[in-house]
C-alpha cells in the first residue's frame, strides 16, 4: 500500500493550533488566539496520521534550526580558531582566505546563524 500524502493545508492549520478548546465555539484556537471556524475545527479532526507525523517532523526540524542558533556563536569560533592559528595576523578577512570552498560555505552558513534574527515558526520553511 503507497504511502499517502500529507495535504499541506492541514498541516499548516494544525502547525497554527495551540489546541486550547474554546467553549464558547466548541473549536480550538490558533496560536495567535483566533477559534478555529467550524470548517478548519472538521479539517483538523479528519487529519491522518501521515499529517499529524509531518505536523511532528516540522515542529522537530524549526527545535533543531532554535538549537543550531543558539550554538552558532560558539560553532563559528570553534570553527574559526585553526585558520586563526595559522595566521600571524589575525583577521576574518585573512582567515577567510584560507578556507576552501566547503569551509567557506560552512562558514557563511554559521555566520548567517549569529548575525540574523531568529526566524519564527511557519510550516513548511524549515
Amino acid at each position: 500500500m503507497p504511502k499517502t500524502e500529507a495535504r499541506p493545508g492541514i498541516v499548516a492549520l494544525l502547525c497554527d493550533a495551540d489546541f486550547k478548546y474554546r467553549p464558547d465555539t466548541n473549536t480550538w484556537t490558533h496560536r495567535d488566539g483566533r477559534p478555529f471556524s467550524k470548517e478548519e475545527q472538521a479539517l483538523a479532526f479528519r487529519a491522518t496520521r501521515v499529517e499529524l507525523e509531518e505536523v511532528n517532523e516540522q515542529f522537530a526540524r524549526y527545535r533543531e534550526y532554535l538549537r543550531a542558533t543558539e550554538e552558532a556563536p560558539e560553532a563559528i569560533q570553534s570553527f574559526l580558531a585553526p585558520f586563526m592559528e595559522q595566521l600571524t595576523q589575525k583577521t576574518l578577512g585573512n582567515a577567510v582566505q584560507l578556507m576552501s570552498k566547503d569551509e567557506r560555505t560552512e562558514f557563511d552558513r554559521l555566520l548567517r546563524l549569529v548575525i540574523e534574527p531568529v526566524r519564527p515558526f511557519a510550516p513548511y520553511t524549515f
